[in-house]
């Protein structure tokens, strides 16, 4: 018996999505390279606080939101909240967490440290050193989106760090996207999608030293454009996929 065609495509779709109820959890490694003598000075960073915005149920995958009710969570369970599984058909259904002992927070502070230290400056616990930062963070997501022949994960980061100095205050905006593509929604896919991320993250903290008063101000072109990167993958992954869809149908033609 032959099974109609959009059979095989809800079995072929479903062994990707695989098992996605309860809560999967993973770590997320912060690199650590390129890492030059310490001669910039030194930065204290005072705090580093959550302040994602959840939602109950979102439209949208990319906005955080649990298995449950947002508002009978604790801050600090939140702070461990870093994605959203998905059944065949895009429904958002168990939780991606970072493991115990593990936080948002934490995971942002070894993001910013890495991007001070691979810049020559030295990470210190004194809190009257010269030059101190507060860190925001507002995005720290995973998600994943069900294709014809494989899904696709992607990760999103967005920071506000304000850094006092002598000369005063200075604020700046620094994001981070990564996009993975994988058959099966396992751990190491996801993953796959937070690494671009940190990297990318990491190398727009690099251009805001001016913005931030770090060293001698750097040329902005390409913290201009960072924020955009993300819509820019974005179009080139859509475009991808209706390259896709076009084969499929004059295939099936």
């Amino acid at each position: 018996m032959k099974l109609p065609l959009v059979a095989l495509i809800g079995a072929a779709i479903a062994l990707q999505t695989g098992c996605v109820v309860g809560r999967r959890s993973f770590e997320l490694p912060v690199q650590s390279h390129d890492i030059p003598a310490a001669t910039q000075g030194k930065v204290y960073i005072a705090a580093v606080t959550d302040d994602r915005e959840f939602q109950n149920k979102p439209s949208d995958p990319s906005v955080p939101s649990i298995d449950g009710d947002v508002m009978k969570i604790s801050a600090q369970e939140k702070d461990q909240m870093i994605g959203r599984q998905r059944n065949t058909w895009g429904r958002a259904m168990g939780d991606i967490a970072l493991p115990a002992g593990d936080t948002v927070t934490k995971r942002m502070r070894l993001l910013v440290e890495q991007g001070l230290m691979r810049k020559g400056y030295e990470i210190s616990g004194d809190p009257g050193a010269s030059r101190s930062l507060t860190i925001s963070v507002t995005e720290f997501w995973a998600w994943t989106t069900p294709g014809f022949w494989a899904l696709t994960f992607e990760a999103k980061l967005s920071c506000s760090i304000v850094e006092t100095d002598a000369s005063g205050v200075h604020t700046a905006i620094v994001k981070g996207y990564g996009l993975n593509h994988g058959q099966f929604a396992k751990d190491a896919n996801w993953q796959q999608a937070y690494e671009p991320a940190f990297e990318d993250f990491i190398a727009n903290f690099g251009t805001q030293w001016g913005t931030l008063g770090l060293g001698n101000k750097e040329p902005e072109s390409r913290s201009v454009v960072q924020g955009d990167l993300y819509e820019r993958l974005k179009k080139l992954d859509e475009l991808k996929k209706d390259g896709s869809r076009d084969h499929a149908n004059s295939w099936n033609k």
